[in-house]
């Protein structure tokens, strides 16, 4: 019985981080170069929940998004919004779940590895959805370099995403162990 009762709570976990990376993504902060808070829900859920559950809450918040359900910035979602030039960084998402919880697989659930594993998967995610970008791009519109883009698409974002990254880091080391009654992250 008790197994089943931390899995019911495993579960209600995963869909409420999922949830919480769709509020997110709809949460624009107006700035120079607008931005969501897409990035840090999805650090805060992997920082949270730890890598496989906090990978899966990201899976099924793009699943969801694939599917049509309005998840995705600006209240969108469908397999357009994943084929167009910036679902490459919807998916990097996926990816910097998967590179934290393999950093947590090999060095632990410890304080650096999890700054290291976010910045990490932010590197990631800038990647996949730069690539990803070029190719739709180009594709479409005409040939971009690698450079342009990432001056487009990554540089002006990247002072936002360091501060998501400290909030999520800060938030997810005391709101982890809460979740966990334990504390998940020693020194």
């Amino acid at each position: 019985m008790k197994d089943n009762k931390i899995k019911i709570y495993d579960m209600a976990l995963i869909a409420m981080f999922a949830a919480v990376i769709a509020i997110c993504a709809w949460l624009s902060v107006p700035a120079a170069v607008p931005f969501t808070m897409q990035t840090f829900g999805v650090f805060l859920t992997v920082g949270c929940l730890g890598g496989k559950k906090g990978t899966i809450a990201v899976l099924i918040y793009l699943l969801l998004g694939a599917v049509g359900v309005p998840v995705f910035a600006g209240f969108t979602g469908g397999p357009g919004r994943l084929i167009g030039t910036t679902g490459g960084y919807i998916f990097g998402f996926l990816f910097s779940a998967l590179v934290m919880w393999a950093s947590e697989g090999i060095f632990g659930r410890r304080k650096w590895v999890l700054l290291l594993s976010m910045v990490l998967g932010l590197l990631v995610c800038y990647g996949m959805g730069t690539a990803w970008f070029v190719l739709i791009y180009t594709k479409n519109t005409g040939p971009i370099s690698f450079a342009a883009a990432l001056a487009k698409c990554v540089l002006p974002y990247v002072l936002p995403d360091i501060i998501k990254i400290a909030l999520a880091f800060a938030v997810s080391t005391k709101l982890g162990a809460i979740i966990n009654k334990q504390k998940c992250f020693p020194g």
